[in-house]
């Protein structure tokens, strides 16, 4: 998957469940807070992704020149010199030994009034602190830091040079997501085609280019996957997914009409290239979902085109289980009759595509 994209707290889970049979929210909550066999990092497009521990170097050494310079904009912005942030990072990590604070404990027991998020952001993209435990479960972005070192002792974000760690980067985003445009390479990566073909240089005959019938142009793979891919059987009956909003699929790809038709882009992306919540069949977008809580609470459904009887009872029995994941009780399932799309929307609209509805 390249990695879980975690800038929403809930995507993660909602990824994970939409591709496993049996999924409970603690296996992943385990998984990163208690065994930390995962961790959240900033990486590719300076975006959160929660990736495994022996990827979270490789991600980490190929982004961090990228991310590490938005990031001190982003906090010079935000008022904070770098006088300041050497003062009161070296405090922070004075006040971490040992253990693990809030963002909110950190600025009461510093006193400070700067503006702490934005050097608390730093300092987790230079590798020296980690996003840990949220506050008050897993809908809650609120979260508790911890040192880096302490929280992975064994895990060394400098034993390689950033060239290899790019090569390893784009080795994984091809097993994940392959066969690739370079364009779509570029644009996962957010590191520019120079270091991006450097690195398919490196990896040479690993590499295959291919044609996919339906879509112009040259494609490339890993080798490896080749056969594998080729043997692959389409079902009698579609397959149906209930994808979250920025889920690692739907942000895979620059080119998107692999998975989606033109004339439904801005009910899917928003002007920033933020992706909703959708309803794939057969591996095509072709609607959207969104959760209403309170004392009824209803998974939303718009359609894009009538899909048949069969696919339709399966969008339903998925939409019921994430309704039941998500709220931990039965919902309701209601199909809308229209949406306004998310490029006529304000920012953020992406996170309830059917509110109103």
């Amino acid at each position: 998957m390249g990695g879980l994209h975690a800038t929403s707290s809930t995507t993660p889970y909602l990824s994970l469940l939409a591709r496993s049979r049996k999924f409970e929210k603690r296996d992943l909550e385990e998984e990163l807070y208690d065994r930390r066999t995962l961790g959240k990092i900033r990486c590719v497009r300076k975006t959160i992704y929660i990736h495994t521990k022996d990827m979270i170097p490789v991600a980490f050494r190929a982004t961090a020149r990228v991310v590490v310079r938005a990031s001190k904009r982003h906090m010079e912005y935000r008022g904070v010199s770098a006088e300041e942030y050497e003062h009161l990072s070296q405090a922070i990590l004075g006040v971490l030994a040992g253990r693990e604070m809030t963002a909110a404990a950190i600025k009461t027991a510093l006193g400070t009034g700067v503006d702490l998020s934005s050097i608390l952001y730093l300092m987790c993209d230079q590798g020296l602190l980690i996003r840990g435990r949220p506050e008050r479960g897993w809908k809650d972005r609120n979260h508790h830091y911890s040192l880096f070192r302490a929280y992975f002792p064994d895990i060394d974000l400098e034993e390689m040079s950033e060239m290899e760690a790019i090569t390893s980067l784009v080795k994984q985003y091809l097993a994940s997501f392959g066969p690739v445009r370079e364009s779509d390479i570029v644009w996962w990566t957010g590191l520019g085609k120079t270091k991006v073909r450097a690195a398919m240089t490196n990896l040479g005959h690993l590499v295959s280019k291919v044609t996919l019938s339906g879509l112009g142009g040259d494609f490339v793979m890993l080798r490896s996957d080749e056969a594998l891919v080729k043997d692959v059987g389409l079902p009698d009956i579609p397959t149906v997914n209930l994808l979250p909003t920025l889920d690692p699929y739907l942000m895979g790809y620059k080119e998107r009409g692999r998975y989606l038709d033109k004339g439904y882009y801005d009910k899917v992306f928003d002007r920033s290239g933020n992706a909703t919540s959708t309803v794939l069949v057969g591996g095509k977008v072709l609607g959207v979902w969104d959760f209403e809580g309170g004392e009824d609470p209803v998974v939303k459904l718009f359609l894009f085109e009538p899909i048949g009887r069969d696919a339709l009872d399966k969008v339903y029995a998925q939409a019921q289980r994430l309704g039941r994941f998500i709220a931990s009780r039965e919902v309701q399932v209601r199909e809308c009759d229209a949406m306004v799309p998310l490029t006529e929307r304000t920012a953020g609209s992406f996170m309830s595509p059917l509110r109103g509805c």
